[in-house]
Parts: C-alpha cells; sequence; structure tokens
C-alpha cells in the first residue's frame, strides 16, 4: 500500500490543452519589461485558499490511491 498517494484532478482532460494556452497568455505578461507608465498590479501573489472540505475522503485499498472529492466549501481563517 501506498497511503501518501492521492488522486485528485480539477482541469478534465479535454480542457487542459485550453487550459495551459490561457496560463501561457498570463505567464508572457510576467515577462513584459518593467513600464511604470503601465504598472502590473497581481492579484494572485499569495495561493492561498481559505477552503473547508464538505466529504470525507474514501481511504485507500491495496493498489487504489485516496480518493478526495473536489467540493468544498469557501471560508474564513476564523472558521478553519
Amino acid at each position: 500500500m501506498r497511503p501518501h498517494l492521492k488522486k485528485g484532478w480539477v482541469i478534465p482532460p479535454e480542457g487542459s490543452g485550453d487550459f495551459v494556452a490561457h496560463m501561457e497568455d498570463i505567464l508572457d505578461v510576467y515577462h513584459l519589461p518593467y513600464d511604470p507608465e503601465i504598472p502590473m498590479v497581481c492579484m494572485d501573489e499569495k495561493p492561498v485558499q481559505l477552503i473547508k472540505e464538505t466529504r470525507a475522503s474514501i481511504p485507500a485499498r491495496r493498489g487504489e490511491p485516496v480518493r478526495e472529492d473536489y467540493e468544498y466549501e469557501r471560508t474564513r481563517v476564523s472558521e478553519i
């Protein structure tokens, strides 16, 4: 058994190419030279999502990883 393994996904395989293309467009913006006339403001500098699980994970079984549902509930720091 490998209890450290988990299986989860958010981007469906048929949408991954489109996702990567949009991600590359955004990454290109980060490589633009600095221009004081057109400042870049990043709103995603702290990649923290305050979420609370809504369903329990399905434990790992022989030959299968832990399975987790992607559904979650948005919350505040005081609720975690």
